[in-house]
């Protein structure tokens, strides 16, 4: 694609905006421009660029937030603990678990006897992104069920449920061990899961989400969290680029 100079008399230089966020050096960001993979609004450009209020700043076509205290933590979260930033009955809340500053926000809910990865930002564009259905980022959960689910039951988590709120869309179902179920599911209807579960007969007993679109981490242990890396999210942006 051309490069597109653009007017340097408004707006911040591209390099100093990608050093801001975490790309490195201003050198090695200097050196993602020369590259080409940097792009304004769609249009790739050079190193006179500057960024100015509205303008798209893209990495190797993923769209970067330029907020100037940009942060998504990775949490794994345990049971007994609910997903709202303040709870009136005074039960601890996953915004306890992470830093008090930036505020942040979970991105989507598990409920209060779900365990696993979530992610809490005060990024309001990705989590749009991540949550909104049509972008169809996917959700990995173990469940724990009652009972042996046979290939009827199987064949109709994998089609679709009939739930109260409407027939559920295709999810990828696996029965890895007898009791264990490895189900991955784009949609984000309340203990979507769970009901699922049950409607076949086999209520859960314990659920995990293992995995949230490209991310998934097996040494975060339960109450822990860690900040995102900037290459993850730029997977978390390429994984919202393409809507269903």
């Amino acid at each position: 694609m051309e490069h597109l100079e653009r007017s340097p008399d408004a707006g911040e230089r591209v390099q100093k905006v990608l050093a801001k966020a975490g790309f490195g050096s201003r050198r090695l960001c200097e050196d993602l421009i020369r590259d080409g993979r940097v792009a304004i609004n769609g249009d790739t450009v050079g190193l006179g660029a500057r960024l100015r209020t509205g303008d798209a700043l893209a990495v190797d076509g993923a769209v970067i937030s330029t907020l100037p205290d940009a942060v998504t933590y990775l949490l794994n979260k345990p049971t007994a603990v609910v997903t709202t930033a303040s709870d009136p009955h005074g039960r601890p809340t996953v915004v306890d678990i992470v830093p008090g500053e930036p505020r942040v926000f979970p991105v989507g809910r598990l409920d209060m006897d779900t365990e696993g990865l979530l992610l809490l930002t005060n990024d309001g564009d990705m989590a749009n992104r991540l949550t909104h259905p049509s972008f169809g980022v996917e959700k990995e959960y173990l469940a724990h069920i009652t009972g042996s689910p046979g290939r009827a039951s199987l064949r109709r988590l994998r089609e679709g449920v009939e739930l109260e709120d409407g027939m559920t869309a295709p999810a990828k179902v696996s029965n890895p061990s007898p009791g264990l179920l490895r189900i991955t599911i784009h949609e984000g209807r309340n203990r979507q899961v769970r009901r699922m579960c049950e409607a076949v007969g086999h209520p859960v007993k314990r659920l995990v989400r293992v995995r949230i679109g490209p991310l998934a981490d097996r040494t975060l242990k339960p109450g822990h969290w860690r900040r995102l890396s900037v290459n993850e999210v730029l997977e978390l942006q390429r994984a919202t680029a393409q809507a269903r």
